[in-house]
């Protein structure tokens, strides 16, 4: 039985299908469902899980690229929340945070392997990540 780590098996199942230069979503509660697209439905209650809260799940054994993520994030939120989010980029000191209209950003998504999905009420909070 897993004790450590992430223990949600279809979360597992999808990460363990990630090869090099696939992409990932991570998106907020309300982010449109994508036909043909395999979704991961973490959402609990409002603001459980937050995307921080899973990207920072992921890092010690996801390879990130390249994050995306709406350039309207950083004009809808708070700077508090634009730290969090901040400090959760920071865990990977390497790699290259792209900001795009949101518009641009879900013409991205189709590309992904899957989506999963969180309680995270942010406004623009969605990001895609691509392994490296």
């Amino acid at each position: 039985m897993l004790q450590n780590g992430i223990l949600n098996p279809g979360l597992l199942s999808l990460l363990a299908r990630v090869r090099h230069t696939n992409r990932l979503v991570i998106a907020d509660w309300a982010f449109p469902y994508w036909r043909d697209m395999e979704v991961v439905d973490l959402a609990l209650v409002k603001g459980i899980p937050t995307v921080p809260d899973v990207l920072e799940a992921l890092s010690p054994n996801f390879k990130v690229g390249e994050i995306w993520q709406a350039e309207e994030f950083l004009v809808g939120n708070p700077q508090e929340t634009i730290g969090r989010f901040d400090t959760c980029f920071s865990r990977f000191p390497e790699v290259r945070i792209t900001r795009l209209p949101h518009l641009k950003f879900k013409e991205l998504v189709p590309e992904a392997i899957g989506l999963v999905r969180t309680g995270d009420p942010t406004a623009y909070g969605n990001l895609i990540l691509e392994s490296v």
